[in-house]
């Protein structure tokens, strides 16, 4: 790194570290000139990096806020604590964030030292969640599947199906995809010649080979791990008819556990899974929709048992 380099580099963590610099104080702690403190100001503007300059007694440098978001030099302490919290939330803990913080923390994990990645792992072991709802996912696994997405390269994992059953798999990976409380990857299977979305949480040895792969022509990926993971991790999967439109019922299913159909303005197609008839019935009465089950006899029993009981629960006391 030249001298120059290094010098803007510094600049620049002096600027995050404080609101306001004089041009004098900048040029003591870099032992330079103020009018070299000047010329490495334009050229970090020249990177993207909005310093501002303003004249007077009280005035100074400062880095304002630009329209784009400029490389950001962290310090050994805080790029432990932005990783922690970035596993912390591609782990379910921060709802709505998860694929970013995977995407964020993967750029970050490359360039992390190892001792730095010692210590990372170190807080991440030593904490738990009370709240997480769902089958919690290694961040590690997420971090060996989000490199192989970027970088194009085969993945080969074992995976544990429904049944119990352990498989070898290897595949060419394209998306992680994450709902409330799963991760999902989407990918070509190579032993199956055919797309596949599998769960994180059934994945063991997760392992990002060397051989790279010409990425294929893929389905619509959004709307393909939709429909999978509808019906794939449920025991149980149903076909209703709901008096309502396809925006409002889609308002009301999370797209991990429904896929809607419009059928005409005031009707729609909902495919719903669960574990169990019991589970399903539940939850579709909190709809507060009126709907037919066409195809799912178990589910029609526990809707009638539910009805049952519930009128007898209404009875007056006599």
């Amino acid at each position: 790194m030249s001298e120059t380099t290094a010098r803007v580099l510094q600049l620049l963590g002096l600027l995050q570290s404080r609101p306001v610099w004089s041009g004098t104080d900048l040029a003591e702690r870099l032992g330079v000139t103020t009018r070299s403190v000047r010329r490495d100001v334009d050229r970090l503007r020249e990177l993207g990096y909005p310093v501002e300059a303003e004249r007077g007694v009280a005035g100074g440098y400062r880095l304002g806020a630009g329209r784009a978001l400029p490389p950001l030099l962290l310090d050994q302490d805080e790029a432990v604590a932005v990783a922690v919290c970035l596993r912390l939330a591609a782990t379910g803990t921060v709802a709505g964030i998860g694929e970013a913080a995977v995407r964020t923390l993967g750029k970050l994990d490359q360039v992390l030292p190892a001792r730095l990645r010692a210590q990372v792992a170190a807080v991440q072991e030593a904490t738990f969640t009370l709240d997480a709802r769902g089958p919690q996912v290694d961040p590690d696994v997420l971090l060996v599947l989000a490199r192989a997405i970027r970088e194009t390269v085969q993945v080969s994992l074992t995976y544990v199906d429904r049944s119990g059953a352990e498989t070898e798999r290897r595949l060419e990976p394209y998306r992680l995809a994450a709902t409330r409380n799963r991760w999902y990857l989407v990918g070509f299977d190579l032993g199956r010649d055919d797309w596949r979305t599998l769960r994180l949480d059934r994945m063991g040895e997760v392992r990002a080979t060397t051989f790279r792969f010409r990425p294929r022509k893929t389905p619509d990926l959004e709307d393909y791990v939709r429909r999978s993971i509808t019906q794939s991790p449920y025991d149980l999967v149903a076909t209703l008819e709901v008096e309502a439109s396809a925006d409002e019922v889609s308002a009301r299913i999370p797209p991990s556990v429904g896929t809607v159909t419009a059928l005409a303005r005031d009707r729609a197609r909902l495919v719903v899974g669960a574990d169990n008839a019991d589970a399903m019935a539940v939850h579709l009465m909190r709809l507060d929709l009126d709907f037919r089950v066409l195809d799912c006899p178990p589910l029609q029993a526990a809707l009638r048992r539910y009805a049952a009981r519930a009128r007898r629960c209404a009875r007056p006391v006599s």
